[in-house]
């Protein structure tokens, strides 16, 4: 069973916290953080959702990776201990995608997964978030 992690281990690749730098300049938002959370929905029971926030809210855990400050709300946690994001760039598009151990079962879009037994999609967060696109049809994409 997953559980809040006390010290959140969330990495970013270099071409993901590039791409991030990036987007905080050409929005002129020097001290914003990533905001990257978990929301109900997708065809697998969870999404990832990421957005530019400068306020932290309680029980948020706050990281730095390679530059880029991320926050994380405790809710979440649970389910990006350990996981990557990385920025991808194909010829079906381009956009974040995290890579997560704690997904069991991932949709082929990847803007969805399902995690361990006995977790239910009871985020309520609605925040959207590029990914790129495989050839499985499913009802993210």
């Amino acid at each position: 069973m997953l559980h809040e992690p006390q010290t959140l281990k969330l990495t970013m690749t270099e071409k993901a916290a590039l791409k991030v730098k990036e987007v905080i300049t050409k929005e002129n938002k020097k001290d914003a953080a990533l905001r990257v959370f978990i929301a109900g929905g997708g065809c697998g029971g969870f999404r990832y959702g990421m957005g530019l926030d400068d306020k932290t809210n309680d029980g948020d855990h706050i990281l730095e990776t390679r530059g880029v400050k991320l926050f994380v709300d405790k809710d979440s946690a649970q389910y990006l201990e350990g996981a990557e994001i990385d920025y991808v760039e194909t010829v079906m598009g381009e956009g974040f995608m995290v890579n997560n151990p704690n997904a069991v079962e991932t949709c082929g879009c990847g803007q969805s997964f399902k995690a361990g037994s006995g977790h239910e999609s009871d985020h309520s967060h609605d925040h959207g978030t590029d990914h790129e696109h495989g050839s499985h049809h499913c009802d993210c994409c």
